[in-house]
């Protein structure tokens, strides 16, 4: 964290007596009240911003530290009663920030929403085909089982590579209502329903632990997210090492082209109407300075597709 970034500090609501009323073990991934500190009741632990980094940087070492900072003000998370045994969920952690990012919609918006996408994927998949059919060739070999699709949406890729038993897909989706198409996407790919699990998330905060997931599978979901680079991190973070992270995405045309300028007129309501998409987006470039060990990236311009033609795509591994 440089110097003027925002840092992480702990306050705990209650009555103390010691300055030190944590401490990090395993490395900065579990917290656990201090042996020293005199917390009545240590069961809340708030989560705010400080403007001084210097002395929040103090205290956590955690690696996850940007992670957590990023989250703002005033994120309440509980500890169970055996606090001095117990670690931070990082499922409820999840569902904090889902309902801090992705603030739940009237269930009629949602599901409109859903049969929406339902609907126009139908002529969107057919224009893609091909550049799917490319990049998910790749998982025909042995190239691990655990998957992890973010945003999973009605699942319109499960066609190319949940074809296999030995497959296991956590889909991730902010929208509960996405579940019902996704589950029938994948038993009509000829997947199990003992291998699919569907979990409520956003990008920002993916319901896995770390080095859990061989592949990450993303297509038209960056656009979306609040925070591009936190959900790249949280892409690196959730991939075992070696792992492949596989993605589709629609992106700003080049700057000064007609078709640029009126994506940028556009984007406004483009965003209010399909649920917080963004038209001028970077995506490439931010996929590149993610830090991935090995990148594969495309560029191309989708016919027909008027505001979202031009297109990334490609294999980036961890």
């Amino acid at each position: 964290m440089g110097g003027k970034s925002k840092g992480l500090l702990l306050q705990v609501a209650g009555d103390f007596s010691s300055s030190k009323l944590f401490d990090f073990e395993n490395g900065g991934r579990r917290l656990v009240p201090s042996k020293t500190s005199r917390v009545r009741n240590p069961r809340k632990l708030v989560l705010s911003l400080s403007r001084n980094s210097h002395e929040a940087c103090k205290l956590c070492n955690c690696r996850r530290r940007d992670f957590l900072g990023a989250l703002g003000s005033g994120l309440l998370l509980n500890f169970p009663e055996n606090a001095q045994s117990s670690s931070i969920s990082s499922e409820s952690t999840s569902k904090v920030i889902l309902n801090k990012i992705h603030p739940p919609k009237s269930d009629w918006y949602e599901e409109f929403y859903a049969i929406a996408m339902d609907q126009v994927l139908k002529s969107y998949e057919p224009k893609v085909a091909g550049y799917k059919e490319q990049l998910f060739s790749y998982l025909k070999g042995d190239h691990g089982t655990q998957v992890l699709e973010l945003g999973v949406g009605t699942g319109p890729n499960f066609k190319y590579y949940a074809t296999s038993s030995n497959i296991h897909v956590l889909g991730v989706d902010p929208n509960m209502h996405m579940e019902k198409y996704a589950r029938n996407a994948a038993l009509n790919a000829g997947l199990p329903s003992t291998n699919f699990d569907f979990m409520q998330g956003v990008g920002e905060a993916l319901p896995a632990p770390d080095a859990s997931m061989d592949i990450v599978v993303g297509t038209l979901v960056l656009c979306s997210v609040k925070d591009v680079a936190m959900a790249l991190r949280e892409v690196k973070r959730v991939l075992k090492r070696g792992g492949c992270y596989i993605f589709v995405e629609h992106v700003a045309a080049p700057e000064g082209s007609s078709l640029r300028y009126v994506q940028g007129v556009l984007d406004p309501l483009q965003q209010l109407i399909s649920d917080g998409c963004h038209l001028i987006r970077d995506t490439g470039k931010e996929i590149s300075n993610a830090g991935f060990s090995n990148l594969n990236l495309n560029k191309t311009f989708v016919s027909n597709l008027t505001l979202i033609s031009p297109h990334v795509y490609g294999v980036a591994y961890k």
